[in-house]
């Protein structure tokens, strides 16, 4: 289902919405209330927590009202719903009114898991699910989020987006939504980008990391300019790259098989990381990471007392790891 659907979606319907991201399902919720709106007015909202029903309230909601006849009902946390009113909502389902639009959220879980299951069969539900994205995703959400204003966003700066603002996908889409207002009709590009959420001295720092060991000179090169520029200190750049490297060498040490969360806690990175560093250790070996963390323990003495131009020993340091990365 799209985010913003008809009403012809959602009246004499049920939309079940499934899943721990609390955000994309509060987007559904939305979507399907303006929907009714839109259509009516005047239409009512009706919204509750599941663990506070009763048979009457069920049936107090999809009563006629002397108000309206069309009705947007939202019943929250259908994992917490009493025992005794599974069948009031499954007869419901089961014929549903005509001018109301039904929302069931269910945040993920066991729980109520054999309510779920059916509802699914019953021809007037319509499940959205709304499922936690994997980091891989992140930069992908941003590409759609982008395009749902109407614009398009480059790859490396939707990836670049991801790096500066974190993986919260309320977060993302204000950043989406912010940089299409700004540039209205224009391509985003990682300048832009840089210019609105790379401030922060980290961000920039670690946008130079990214880049080196991913082998992209160019981009690494430009965005210590930028860094350099805009004032970061060159220690903030050695530390990046440090930390680079500790992450390249526990994933290619990491057993097998682990999970993304176990994997994000033994890198000491953030989950929407992991898929960044996975990516690059493609490219890597333990002698190539040796090599790099040797060079930058150089440079970073360099900057720190021995070296006259920090700007040309970290520029250099940038084309040593690039160079290191190998085919594997």
């Amino acid at each position: 289902m799209a985010s913003t659907p008809t009403a012809a979606q959602v009246l004499g319907r049920i939309i079940l919405v499934t899943g721990k991201e609390e955000f994309l399902s509060e987007r559904t919720v939305v979507g399907v209330r303006t929907a009714v709106k839109a259509y009516d007015s005047e239409a009512e909202v009706a919204d509750s927590e599941a663990a506070g029903l009763t048979l009457s309230s069920l049936g107090e909601m999809a009563a006629p009202s002397l108000f309206s006849s069309t009705r947007c009902v939202i019943i929250r946390s259908l994992e917490g719903l009493p025992d005794d009113c599974y069948d009031g909502i499954l007869d419901y389902a089961a014929a549903p009114v005509d001018d109301i639009a039904l929302v069931l959220v269910h945040g993920g879980g066991a729980k109520g898991s054999g309510l779920l299951t059916k509802l699914r069969k019953l021809p007037a539900v319509t499940e959205v699910k709304s499922q936690e994205l994997k980091a891989s995703d992140l930069a992908g959400f941003v590409v759609s989020e982008v395009a749902s204003h109407g614009a398009k966003i480059a790859s490396d700066a939707a990836s670049f987006l991801v790096t500066s603002v974190g993986g919260d996908l309320r977060s993302l889409a204000a950043a989406a939504h912010q940089l299409t207002n700004d540039f209205p009709g224009e391509q985003l590009t990682t300048e832009k980008v840089q210019r609105y959420f790379g401030g922060r001295a980290e961000a920039k720092s670690f946008a130079v990391a990214d880049a080196a060991f991913a082998g992209r000179k160019g981009q690494a090169l430009e965005a210590l300019r930028w860094a350099m520029d805009g004032g970061t200190a060159s220690v903030l750049v050695t530390s990046a790259m440090a930390g680079s490297a500790r992450s390249l060498a526990r994933f290619l040490g990491a057993p097998n098989g682990m999970r993304e969360a176990d994997l994000a806690r033994e890198l000491g990175v953030p989950p929407w990381k992991v898929r960044q560093v996975r990516d690059q250790s493609r490219s890597w070996s333990p002698e190539g990471i040796s090599a790099a963390v040797r060079a930058i323990a150089v440079a970073d003495a360099d900057i720190k007392g021995r070296a006259h131009d920090a700007a040309y020993t970290l520029e250099r340091l940038v084309l040593t790891v690039a160079d290191l990365r190998t085919s594997r």
